[in-house]
């Protein structure tokens, strides 16, 4: 039997037992890629006033208020560590299952680095083409470092390297609230950063009529965000956790885990509510902040992206918990089923969210980011995403894989060969 794309499956180690593919991290993936959607729909508003923030427009209505406090408490840079997370859990399950076909353990790392290799050159040319946030490559990149120091390696040095992650962030955080007091009691008025120009076209290069300036943006966006993603510590420690849960099956024997899952759900979205309400809050103006130079801006940054972490894991523990309950109930939602066929193709979801909305909100495209405000472009958002169920649906009842996991798929395995062993 062939194992999915993301190593997702149970079975015995000879491969003889039936495998039946997980729920809970196809839920979580589709869900998943809504919060990234909501997130990544926000580069494309270009127009309007950025006085507030470079990332969106300041809010005009009561409607956009509400929507950005969400956003930035909710799920800004919380979607990416919860991935991260799930990229490593499924290459662990990869890896074993390579290894259960009959595969040799240099053949199976080999299949793991092509993997990686393409999926930085598939997060270049997304980048280039579609949207500058990209986050496969960084994936990629870290998937190599990391796979080649941690993923055969002994437990004593996965824990001794998740410490070191959690110890760094833990640190940042503290540093960044210690910097946020200070500067609450320091007069607001101050030197702020400066304000961004009047044909600032956006991060993603949204607001460029011209296209092929638009890729430039996108690609200098690109490059200083993978290098922020790949030699940061969030994702990276984000990955070796999912190594850790992997190797201890803690989403093939939740039951098991139930205390571990429900403590990381409640701690993990509380510890990360505590480091994003204090951005989402000033955001809506409901204290002021000493700018000094950006470094208001510098701190509640600093507090969004180390509780990132937690919270994504929150999420991926609550998605758990959730799936698994509704499994043991003998018949699982429909509504569930649905978002787990996008999480089960979500590479494929994760590309066409920004093939169909970047020539639709672009000023190259129809430019429809320039009339949207912050609440209508999440119901954008919400609606693509509701399309894509909708086709991941229609293809799973087929029996149809997504596109471009079929590539990937093709891509990676295409020269790494595997022995076949009888029974398996």
């Amino acid at each position: 039997m062939r194992e999915t794309e993301t190593g997702m499956t149970v079975g015995s180690a000879a491969g003889t037992a039936t495998k039946k593919r997980l729920l809970a991290p196809d839920f979580a993936r589709g869900s998943m890629l809504l919060m990234i959607v909501l997130s990544n729909t926000a580069l494309f508003l270009y127009g309007g006033t950025h006085e507030g923030s470079v990332d969106s427009p300041d809010p005009t209505t009561t409607a956009d208020s509400v929507t950005r406090f969400l956003m930035i408490s909710l799920l800004d840079v919380r979607s990416y560590p919860l991935f991260a997370f799930l990229v490593g859990y499924g290459l662990v399950q990869a890896l074993n299952g390579r290894l259960a076909r009959g595969a040799s353990n240099s053949e199976a790392h080999a299949v793991i680095r092509s993997r990686n290799r393409w999926l930085i050159l598939f997060g270049f040319v997304h980048a280039s083409l579609l949207l500058g946030s990209e986050v496969l490559a960084a994936y990629g990149i870290i998937g190599l470092v990391l796979c080649s120091l941690f993923l055969g390696g002994s437990e004593r040095r996965l824990r001794g390297g998740i410490i070191v992650g959690v110890t760094l962030l833990s640190s940042v955080f503290v540093l960044a609230v210690a910097t946020l007091i200070t500067l609450l009691v320091v007069d607001p008025s101050g030197p702020a950063t400066a304000a961004p120009p009047d044909d600032f076209g956006g991060l993603n290069g949204s607001g460029q009529e011209n296209y092929p300036a638009s890729m430039m943006i996108r690609l200098m966006s690109w490059v200083s965000l993978l290098f922020i993603n790949s030699f940061g510590v969030v994702l990276p420690t984000a990955m070796l956790i999912g190594f850790w849960a992997a190797r201890h099956r803690v989403v093939e024997e939740p039951e098991r885990h139930r205390r571990l899952l429900r403590n990381t759900a409640l701690f993990g979205i509380t510890l990360g509510l505590s480091g994003s309400l204090p951005a989402a809050l000033h955001h809506v103006s409901v204290f002021e902040v000493a700018p000094f130079y950006g470094l208001s801006s510098a701190a509640f940054g600093a507090m969004t992206w180390t509780s990132g972490l937690a919270q994504g894991l929150g999420y991926a523990a609550l998605f758990v918990l959730i799936s698994t309950r509704l499994e043991r109930r003998g018949r699982t939602p429909m509504v569930i089923t649905s978002v787990a066929a996008l999480g089960k193709r979500s590479l494929s979801g994760y590309l066409t969210h920004s093939i169909v909305m970047a020539p639709m909100l672009s000023a190259w495209g129809l430019g429809l980011g320039g009339w949207f405000t912050n609440s209508t472009m999440a119901l954008y958002a919400i609606a693509l995403w509701l399309f894509t169920v909708l086709i991941a649906t229609l293809m799973e009842r087929r029996g149809v894989q997504g596109p471009f996991e079929r590539l990937l798929r093709h891509l990676t395995s295409r020269k790494a060969p595997t022995r076949v062993t009888v029974g398996g």
